[in-house]
């Protein structure tokens, strides 16, 4: 498959809400900046962008509202995954159809499928559309580790991009890349170890406020400038605690309302940060500049 892998600083984008339904101005003007901010992917409708919550055909008209304001700038990698392999198969050839580049498929979640269920579940979707596929696994959500023997297994199918590895587990990304699969951190704060072993870059909840910071995180270790890698890494762990400080994505809508770029909405059941929570949450912006630079 002639394309360039997906790498670097990618975001995981929120979804901007006004009165209920999705900020299409607000979602156009978040990814011009993410763009001049030198983001090098967009992945509409993760879990950051509050998918669990949609509609498939307010995900369809996202995604596609998505793929418009990028314009082809930067590859569009749209959520696509289910617990339920016809449903994740359904989306996947959905998102194709909006003209996204690729999409991220997590695994099976709650239902726990085995090693085989897991392979076959990925070999459906495979088969479904032509587009690379990241997959994504992430156990703290979905309650199932999917090991580096089963990703082998995937992987060997072919088209399949990356791996979105958020397990935290330097091993099993050490095993991944020494097979030769191609490994982006789902983690923000592991992309500087990540890297270090040979990850692509990062699929980052971070980067929805930090989006030059991250890119200059992974441009560093990328060059193998340890000592500029580390002095950002700092930094970004920092601001890594207080996105995770709730529930996610609910830390990084209140950094993006506060710098102006979206209205501070959510759906249920995400409600509003505490207030003692995020009053550190924005004076960590502030001692980092976020604030004042979204201001300029």
């Amino acid at each position: 498959m002639a394309r360039s892998a997906f790498s670097g600083s990618i975001v995981a984008i929120v979804t901007p809400y006004r009165n209920g339904q999705v900020d299409i101005p607000a979602l156009k003007k978040l990814v011009d900046w993410h763009i001049q901010q030198g983001t090098q992917g967009i992945i509409p409708c993760g879990t950051t962008g509050e998918s669990p919550t949609f509609t498939h055909e307010e995900q369809h008209h996202f995604i596609g509202e998505v793929v418009q304001a990028v314009a082809g700038r930067v590859p569009v990698i749209a959520g696509a995954g289910s617990n339920s392999t016809r449903e994740a198969v359904s989306l996947a050839k959905s998102a194709e159809k909006c003209g996204a580049d690729g999409i991220l498929t997590i695994t099976p979640y709650y239902n726990k499928p085995t090693p085989e269920g897991l392979f076959q579940h990925f070999k459906a979707v495979r088969e479904s559309i032509v587009i690379p596929m990241v997959l994504y696994n992430v156990p703290g959500r979905t309650g199932i580790n999917m090991l580096p023997d089963t990703v082998a297994r995937v992987w060997a199918l072919g088209g399949i991009d990356s791996i979105k590895e958020a397990s935290g587990s330097i091993e099993q990304v050490t095993d991944m890349l020494q097979q030769g699969i191609r490994v982006l951190s789902g983690d923000d704060g592991l992309v500087f170890p990540f890297m270090a072993l040979g990850a692509s870059g990062v699929i980052s909840v971070v980067a929805n406020f930090a989006p030059k910071l991250m890119r200059q995180l992974c441009d560093a270790c990328a060059a193998g400038n340890l000592v500029e890698a580390r002095r950002l890494n700092f930094i970004v762990c920092e601001l890594t605690k207080v996105a995770f400080s709730e529930a996610n994505p609910i830390p990084a809508k209140a950094a993006l309302a506060a710098m102006g770029y979206i209205h501070e909405e959510y759906r249920l059941p995400l409600v509003p940060m505490t207030p003692a929570k995020k009053d550190i949450l924005l004076a960590t912006l502030r001692k980092h500049g976020l604030l004042a630079a979204a201001k300029a």
